[in-house]
């Protein structure tokens, strides 16, 4: 195609992609041919803040690009004067008698704050499954003095009798369902962990020779 042609075929494809990814998204074309490259189109310049006839390049300098070969820039990290993030690519399009620069710069930088707004909501002080444990070892105590105090003296007076009612009990309201219930309980009643699972044991058998 001729200059005009090819021209008129980026000119398109720039507004196109600038309505597609909208405001954040500045589409332009260069001409490389002079040493200058000024800007021939440009969609969504608020980016930059550059229009037609600007020779300055997305990093707000002035440099002259070798057009000896073709080239492309593609995906690459750019910060303007003003701070802003962008994606940028510049490809080549050459042809008798023309070359230009077609660029695509996105300004990414909402997106970085919308980033450190996720992770702040995603951040949180605690684990809810260990300040539950928590919570629910502290109830375990509320509910094992409950039923101590049921039986009608200390735990130091208890036989046997009385720490399997304490466990019977215990297990009855759930207790045993908590993190670290067998150990715990095992502790107040002064006994072995072994001895309260003998007793949850014993218990068992007792429910199931009063079924049959």
């Amino acid at each position: 195609m001729n200059r005009e042609e090819a021209l008129d075929f980026l000119d398109r494809l720039a507004k196109g992609i600038s309505e597609m990814f909208g405001s954040a998204c500045e589409t332009l074309v260069h001409d490389l041919e002079i040493p200058t490259h000024p800007i021939l189109i440009i969609y969504n310049g608020q980016v930059s803040g550059r229009s037609v006839g600007s020779t300055q390049d997305i990093l707000g300098t002035n440099r002259s690009f070798d057009v000896s070969e073709n080239w492309d820039m593609v995906n690459l990290l750019a910060t303007t004067p003003s701070g802003q993030q962008i994606k940028s690519s510049t490809f080549c399009v050459k042809g008798d008698g023309y070359c230009f620069g077609f660029g695509i710069n996105f300004d990414f930088s909402a997106l970085t704050f919308a980033n450190r707004i996720l992770v702040d909501l995603m951040s949180a002080d605690a684990d809810l499954r260990s300040v539950l444990w928590r919570e629910g070892e502290g109830t375990l105590e509320g509910i094992f003095e409950e039923c101590v105090a049921s039986i009608g003296k200390p735990v130091s007076a208890f036989g046997k009798r009385d720490r399997m009612k304490v466990v019977a009990l215990l297990d009855k309201k759930n207790a045993f369902s908590f993190r670290k219930s067998v150990p715990y309980v095992a502790g107040r009643l002064d006994v072995s962990r072994y001895t309260v699972y003998k007793y949850l044991g014993e218990l068992e058998r007792n429910v199931k020779d009063a079924q049959e």
